[in-house]
């Protein structure tokens, strides 16, 4: 019995794993979609769509799925409109959060989302309240493993990174929005395609946490982040390893 119960134990965490990563797969499939119908289906003419499958390959996501995702913007059977939305949140302790969502429906994103933060000790901010903590910036992401770190740093200061810093196994270079596409463009022709490549919100000032703060803050991030319309959420807590 205790190997059919560990056997039962392996496979419901499985299938959790699995229903995370179909639901991520799905939030960077609505991404891929929106990116290329606001601009052009071909990802080297269009540079959020360029970011976007560098992302999905980030999380393993199929080819076939990629592809069906911008075959999607072209297909008249898909009608649905995306709107863009930032939702800001305040929680207890000092914590801000940024919440970026895409969505079909503002009403009922916007009703989900006030109600996972007033739940767990948050409010729905007015525009604002949160974003003035946070600069809105581009961040590239390259395995620490296949470049240099000289030659990175001092091609990433020539082209007028923001800083470049190394987080665990990955060396970031940071540069201003208005830049984002050509700086990711510079780099890429110089080290190959980064593993990540984004527009994030960094928090100006970071705060530390109890340990049972923290893991409060964080069950609020992950209920907020199971909702089918966030894309992106974004805090001012600071993280150890």
């Amino acid at each position: 019995m205790a190997g059919h119960s560990q056997f039962k134990n392996i496979m419901h965490r499985k299938g959790a794993q699995d229903a995370k990563r179909a639901k991520l797969f799905a939030k960077i499939a609505r991404e891929i979609t929106v990116a290329a119908k606001l601009g052009m289906t071909d990802p080297k003419k269009n540079p959020r769509l360029r970011n976007a499958i560098i992302n999905a390959r980030h999380e393993n996501m199929p080819n076939d799925r990629i592809n069906k995702a911008i075959q999607k913007a072209n297909s008249n059977e898909d009608s649905t409109h995306y709107d863009e939305i930032r939702y800001e949140g305040i929680a207890n302790n000092g914590v801000f959060l940024i919440i970026e969502t895409l969505t079909d429906n503002r009403n009922r994103t916007a009703s989900e989302i006030r109600t996972i933060l007033n739940k767990n000790g948050g409010v729905l901010g007015e525009t604002g309240s949160a974003s003035f903590n946070f600069d809105k910036i581009g961040e590239i992401k390259y395995d620490l493993q296949n470049v240099s770190r000289e030659k990175f740093f001092d091609f990433s200061i020539d082209k007028n990174a923001l800083d470049v810093i190394e987080e665990s196994n990955y060396i970031v270079s940071t540069c201003n929005p208005e830049n984002f596409g050509k700086f990711r463009d510079d780099l890429e022709l110089e080290f190959g395609e980064p593993k990540k490549s984004q527009l994030v919100w960094k928090a100006k000032n970071l705060i530390k946490l109890d340990d049972d703060i923290k893991k409060k803050i964080f069950s609020l991030i992950e209920l907020l982040e199971e909702n089918e319309d966030v894309q992106g959420i974004y805090s001012n807590v600071y993280l150890n390893e």
